[in-house]
């Protein structure tokens, strides 16, 4: 069951960050623009827009979850990602169809978006519900953890295509490889999904904890939870724009970039399952809390040092520790807030937490600390940001409950 989740999830992840680490060939190929820095404003502002259909995902798809059960909303999301990702794929270049290639792109962008604001929140009520006594956490870390294996997958494979191709030949047609092969995940997916058991219908939910009642009466719940998302998601998604950083700002070539990506992805798999089990030993709040709290001592230090000394080994190991960080907070508040609500809306509930958090500060990272660069002149201007929201985040853990060992409320 543990890999029926993971493996849907990795491909959603995979399909959809692969975008992030290739924004720079995605802009050459659909928003061709006077400047470089304008084109990869386009292609990052684009990365955005898939972020705007993740609240609608996750209300449409989390109620489904709720209502018809995990399984087929987890198999409903799996079908937009493919559609999605095949779309972006195949969409010809703006020198060939003109004006229609970036409308396209932007509308497969959407249907990606709709499909992720809408995984989160029944893969994470399912993990929840089908762990076993105290390895909730564990448990539902896996879902963080697959998505650094996808990252770390996505970055191998782009590290292969760098090294097998040209800088033309990855422009023309090199970076729709790696989506291609991400679509070779689909059918074990499915496979594995369509065999999941269904842990919705264990036990009748309480009526007031069901649709508008139920959310209105957990409001503040979800409330404090977007906030929680929101410096887990700006860090993610500074660290997922590493190799654009490395390449456009610290003028790395895009071989040793990509390493960022791999060093990352793997970061994320240890920290992720770390978390899950630190938070079932030691409690949520506190595996939640300490490392949003070094991350924001750190991340400036940090990028200070890798733009005076822009090392291979440098820019290995900021990623390495930032990452580490995030996910050991992400994967004890990844259980902390399914584990807070009842079951007649702890999808739907956890499926507006992280889109919208993710939706208004995920989609506008990228593009604001590119703009930011830009403006300012501070290369280091990403690690702000980090902070700012990571200490937010950090006041909004402390006004959560303590979730270990809590019995779970129908």
């Amino acid at each position: 069951m543990v890999a029926a989740t993971v493996a849907g999830n990795a491909l959603e992840f995979y399909d959809f960050v692969t975008y992030a680490f290739f924004a720079v060939f995605i802009g050459i190929t659909f928003f061709p623009a006077s400047t470089p820095l304008n084109s990869l404003l386009l292609s990052v502002g684009v990365f955005g827009v898939g972020f705007f259909a993740r609240p609608l995902g996750g209300l449409l798809i989390g109620a489904f979850a709720d209502r018809a059960g995990r399984r087929p909303a987890m198999l409903l999301t799996i079908a937009l990602i493919t559609i999605g990702t095949l779309g972006l794929a195949l969409t010809p270049s703006y020198a060939s169809i003109g004006v229609a290639a970036p409308v396209i792109v932007v509308l497969c962008r959407l249907v990606q978006g709709l499909a992720l604001g809408g995984e989160i929140g029944p893969a994470s009520a399912f993990l929840v519900e089908a762990a076993p006594e105290g390895k909730r956490g564990l448990y539902a870390s896996w879902q963080l953890a697959s998505q650094g294996a996808a990252a770390c997958v996505a970055g191998l494979v782009g590290m292969t295509m760098n090294s097998l191709l040209t800088v033309e030949q990855m422009t023309s047609w090199g970076w729709r490889v790696p989506f291609l092969v991400g679509l070779l995940l689909v059918p074990l997916a499915v496979y594995l999904r369509r065999r999941m058991p269904e842990t919705l219908h264990e036990s009748p939910p309480r009526p007031e904890n069901i649709g508008k009642a139920g959310l209105k009466k957990y409001r503040r719940l979800i409330a404090l939870a977007v906030l929680v998302v929101l410096g887990g998601t700006v860090s993610t998604y500074v660290l997922n724009f590493m190799t654009t950083y490395a390449i456009t700002t610290l003028r790395m070539p895009s071989g040793i970039a990509l390493g960022a990506t791999v060093i990352g992805g793997f970061a994320t798999v240890v920290g992720g399952l770390l978390g899950g089990w630190c938070s079932d030993r030691f409690g949520r709040k506190s595996t939640m809390l300490w490392p949003r709290v070094l991350t924001a001592v750190l991340a400036v230090p940090a990028f200070m040092l890798l733009v005076a000394h822009p090392t291979t080994v440098m820019l290995l190991t900021v990623s390495g520790v930032l990452a580490a960080l995030t996910v050991i907070s992400g994967g004890a508040s990844i259980v902390a807030i399914p584990e807070l609500l009842p079951r007649g809306i702890r999808a739907t509930g956890m499926s507006i937490a992280y889109a919208v958090g993710v939706s208004l500060f995920g989609g506008s990272t990228q593009l604001l600390v590119t703009w930011l660069i830009a403006t300012t002149g501070n290369p280091a201007a990403p690690a702000w940001y980090m902070v700012a929201t990571s200490v937010i985040s950090v006041l909004a853990m402390l006004a959560l409950p303590e979730s270990r060992g809590r019995a779970l409320e129908d």
